[in-house]
Order: structure tokens, then sequence, then C-alpha cells
């Protein structure tokens, strides 16, 4: 079978990396445990979104990938610093759940892969009962008419690809309670951006503005990208895990054909580019701006892909997606034990903070590894 002899010859890579992780995070679990990291300092120590000075606060939409990331570190290893990390930031995090002005779209992000983890590695009633809540405000924000999930609290006719990723949490709520209605609202946002964020050649819309009365796209902005009509390589990533997940959970072939046709056009952009992804994949030759952050998501739908496809279509995916995380590794890691961060190379925005350790570039590159060491646990 191509899929485990694939992984049985990069197995001695895939157990170093492991290590390489385990070494580093092991130390940084326990000297961040009061943090909410998003970067790192000039001297690659963490910051925090606790922090007033940084013009940050609790509500920060990223808040949920380090202790999320704690989590996929206590799963692999059952060291106990991981958890009490996880779960002190969990606590943290409650100031957001709190904040109903504060509550969007990336309820997901923010709870699904922290609280939602801890349920369901350990059993935590209050866990659950966090990631509930959230589900509940994020099914709130579709629209009736328009059907569509509401990005931001700024403007009610956005939507945008980001949003594929907070689905499962909507999938899982439907399980919970044994109630559809949660499901049926993901899927049709998820029917929705096949629509209207996927074009023809596998390329991704990052926003969409809508007609809030019947949901037709009145435009498409530029949202991250280089320009309107570009492809953000972070938005093309979001799209290629998301529809896979979508269809991991429903079964519903759409979404599997659109995380195929996206991560087509993800896969030639990086082979061109000696597997290093790009911010975005329209945008000028000059100056060269990667997102490995792009890279790492990507990763994780394209091992998720070669799981469900037949044995033919495995080798495409499998080999794009170690392809890519050995280029980063080699490229853009950080294993020196006086810094915190992981993957650098990280990029908010084209032309907006480039080449920077961003939190869920860690949290994804370690949950991509993880998984090719046959991990069954997949927090979303």
């Amino acid at each position: 079978m191509f899929y485990e002899e694939y992984i049985a010859k990069n197995q001695a890579w895939i157990d170093e990396i492991v290590a390489k992780l385990d070494k580093k995070l092991s130390r940084v679990a326990v000297e961040s445990r009061e943090k909410l990291p998003y970067t790192t300092d000039a001297n690659g120590k963490h910051d925090t979104c606790l922090d007033p000075a940084t013009g940050k606060n609790v509500t920060w939409w990223t808040n949920g990938f380090w202790g999320g990331l704690m989590w996929l570190m206590y799963e692999k290893t059952g060291n106990e610093d991981y958890r009490k990390t996880a779960e002190r930031s969990e606590e943290l995090l409650d100031g957001y759940l709190m904040n109903f002005a504060s509550l969007d779209h990336d309820s997901g992000f923010m709870e699904h892969i922290l609280a939602g983890a801890n349920y369901r590695l350990t059993g935590n009633e209050k866990s659950k009962n966090r990631n509930l809540y959230a589900a509940a405000a994020l099914a709130s924000r579709y629209n009736l008419t328009a059907n569509f999930i509401r990005a931001w609290n700024w403007k009610a006719e956005l939507s945008i690809i980001d949003t594929m990723m907070n689905l499962p949490q909507l999938y899982w709520a439907s399980n919970i309670i044994g109630d559809t209605r949660f499901k049926k609202i993901a899927m049709a946002h998820a029917d929705m951006a096949i629509k209207e964020h996927i074009r023809p050649d596998g390329s991704v819309v990052h926003i969409c503005s809508h007609d809030i009365e019947d949901g037709h796209v009145v435009e498409t902005l530029q949202g991250q990208g280089y320009a309107v009509g570009s492809t953000w390589s972070r938005g093309a990533s979001w799209a290629l895990y998301g529809f896979i997940l979508s269809y991991l959970h429903t079964q519903k072939e759409d979404y599997l054909d659109a995380s195929k046709k996206v991560a087509h056009y993800f896969i030639s952009g990086c082979a061109t580019n000696g597997w290093l992804p790009p911010v975005d994949f329209r945008a000028p030759e000059e100056p060269v701006c990667y997102d490995s952050t792009a890279g790492a998501i990507a990763a994780c739908g394209l091992i998720e892909l070669a799981k469900v496809l037949p044995e033919v279509e495995k080798p495409m995916y499998l080999k794009a997606a170690v392809n890519i995380l050995k280029a980063m590794e080699e490229k853009f890691c950080n294993w020196e034990e006086s810094t915190d961060y992981i993957l650098g190379m990280g990029t908010e925005a084209y032309g907006r903070k480039v080449h920077i350790p961003i939190i869920y570039g860690d949290y994804f590159f370690t949950e991509a590894i993880l998984k090719l060491t046959g991990s069954r646990f997949n927090p979303w």
C-alpha cells in the first residue's frame, strides 16, 4: 500500500522532527503557560495577547492555537505539562466567551481545538459546555435568506473562506446534542463557498460581499492577498483543508471534489517554487514573499486527502505534503533552545507583517507531522 510504504520511507525524518518538537515544546509549555502567544519578540520569545501594551487582548482570533498545540502534544506524549498549559489557556479564554461583542466566525479556532479537544480527550464537561456555547454563537451568525455565515462584526454582508475551518465545530455540536440544525447550517455555508469562493481553476476568493437579502455576490474584495482577483495562499489552504474536513464530517462528495480542486492549484504553485508557499500565487515575482503558515495548513489537508482517496490518487497528495513540510523544515524552522517559536517565515497579509513567526504556523506544522505518525486524533 503506497501510503504505508511512503511513510515508512520517511519514518526516520518523521521521528526526528517529533523528537525535536517535544524537546522544544516541553520547555516552552512551562515557560509560556500564562501567555496566549501570537508571535515572538526580537529575541524569539513569545509575546502574549493578554498584555495591553501589545494592543491585543484575550479576544484575538488566534488565541486558541497555543492551547490547541498543547493538546496535540499531550495526546502524543502524555506529558502532563502540556495538559496543564492547555487547561490554563482554556481558562484564560473565558474572557472571550463572556464578551458577546467579540464572538465572530472564528469560534472554532478559539474554542473547538481547545475546549473541544479537552472534552474529547478527557471528558471534561465544562469544556464541552464552552464549546457548545461557542458553536451556538457561530450558528447564530447564519443569514437565513442569503445562506452564509457572516464574517467579522463590522459588516453584515461579508463571507470569507477562513470560515470553512470553523464549520467542524458545528458538525461536532450536531452530533453532541442530536440536533441537525448546526450541521445543516455548516453545509449550507460550505455549499455557498463552493459556488462563490472557488474559481473554476481551483484558485480561491478570500472575501465575498453579498446582497444580504438573496445572497448573490455583489463584489469580491482583495482581503489579505496581493489584489482583487489574486490568490492568497493561506486562503487557498483554508479551503483545501476546510473542504476535506467537511467531507469527513458529512461524506458529501462535492466537498471532497472541492478540496481536490484547490489542492491541485496549491500543489502546482508550490512545486514550481521549491515547495515553499508564496504569500499569493498571483503576486509579482519581486519582492519574494512567503507564508509558511499556508504550507502547514495545506499539508494537513493534503494528508487527509491521501488517507481517503483511492490508491492510484494517494501519491500526488501525500508526496506534496511531505515535500512542503520537508522544504519548510529545512528553510524556515528554528530548533534553537533559546527561542520559543518553531516555524518562521509566516506572513499576516501581502505587504503586512511579513516573514514572522505566527502561532498557528507552529500549530498546523505540528498537527501535520503528528498526522504522519499515524495519530488518529483529529482536533477538527
